[in-house]
């Protein structure tokens, strides 16, 4: 730690140096100026780099914590990468393997079900999550009562601010193939032979799943769905209705319309995520039903901290295949971007 901190002060004092000494200048010794010429112009000289920043010294100065803070806290534990190609266990020594980890994942069928896993599960709760935010939003956007649709609104937003520990608590009791199930209460009538263990179930599994994160995460789905919708023109509609338009007619063909930009931006921008998935699975699954719920994220936990001697260097070799396809998916997602909106996202 004494290393580091010494190397944060050294780069510090630098820094420091640099701001306040270095100027570049030309042959006649004086500070060079780059001419610029405007749009209208006029020749307009602008400062030396050396010299824009000594004027600015106190944003950099207040800046540089932060860089040195982002350096040691992202960028240094990068280093570690390179355990993906030893064989590194809490007892024993390092020991070079080359790729011998990334042979065995490739070769392993619960990877293979992880990674697989991993895309159905994402890329569908994705989609159906925005899908049920638009139709929520185009809802509430019709609806004339302000005071009924702030209510609406508050209510459906709430379940995001749960955290998904407390989200997993009640619908474990109300699926719960117990008295205290409500939900197998109410179809078997309190027939307890017939409950159902529907978290257990790998029938019923991802059903409830996906029915889970819709409840969830709707309602902060709607935010931009409706900051769109608040500025589509209202000319629009008046036209529509001067055309005898129906309140169905005006969502099909002026309201979905104006929304189409947006869906394509907000799945195209999450689409870049979907390697991500972990805590809405980790809490939610268990073993009965690994085969249809366990992702990349839930499988590096289970090698890393559910075996009695894991091998760190086998799970960093997992991890970094995942990092490698989020870095694919997020070229592939700023590519679609440039060619939908003009714009790449990074």
């Amino acid at each position: 730690m004494c290393g580091v901190s010494c190397m944060a002060g050294r780069l510090f004092y630098l820094i420091l140096i640099y701001l306040i000494f270095i100027k570049r200048k030309d042959e006649n010794g004086m500070a060079k100026k780059q001419v610029i010429m405007t749009s209208g112009g006029v020749e307009v000289r602008h400062k030396p780099l050396g010299l824009r920043i000594w004027n600015n010294r106190g944003y950099y100065i207040m800046f540089l914590p932060v860089v040195i803070f982002m350096l040691i806290m992202n960028y240094w534990p990068m280093l570690g990468v390179r355990y993906a190609f030893y064989d590194y266990k809490p007892v024993g020594p390092l020991k070079f393997v080359g790729f011998e980890h990334f042979t065995k994942m490739f070769g392993t069928e619960a990877f293979w079900t992880a990674f697989k896993n991993t895309l159905e599960l994402s890329i569908i709760r994705l989609v159906i999550t925005n899908v049920s935010a638009v139709i929520v939003s185009i809802f509430l956007n019709e609806m004339k009562n302000l005071f009924a649709k702030k209510t609406l609104q508050t209510i459906i937003y709430l379940p995001h601010f749960m955290s998904w520990a407390v989200v997993a608590s009640i619908f474990s009791l109300f699926f719960s193939p117990s008295s205290t199930g409500m939900i197998n209460g109410l179809i078997f009538h309190g027939d307890t032979t017939k409950y159902i263990y529907f978290l257990a179930s790998k029938t019923w599994w991802r059903p409830i799943f996906y029915m889970i994160n819709i409840w969830k995460e709707t309602g902060w789905g709607t935010i931009i769905f409706l900051a769109t919708l608040s500025g589509i023109n209202p000319e629009l509609y008046e036209a529509a209705d001067i055309d005898g338009a129906t309140r169905m007619q005006k969502i099909r063909f002026v309201t979905l319309p104006a929304l189409t930009n947006t869906i394509i931006t907000v799945l195209i921008l999450n689409l870049a995520k979907v390697m991500n998935m972990f805590e809405p699975v980790f809490v939610l699954y268990n073993n009965a039903v690994y085969d249809v719920s366990d992702v990349i994220a839930t499988y590096i936990y289970r090698q890393t901290f559910a075996i009695a001697l894991p091998n760190y260097g086998y799970s960093t070799a997992v991890g970094l295949f995942r990092s490698l396809i989020g870095g694919f998916l997020v070229i592939v997602c700023n590519w679609a971007s440039k060619k939908t909106r003009g714009r790449g996202i990074v």
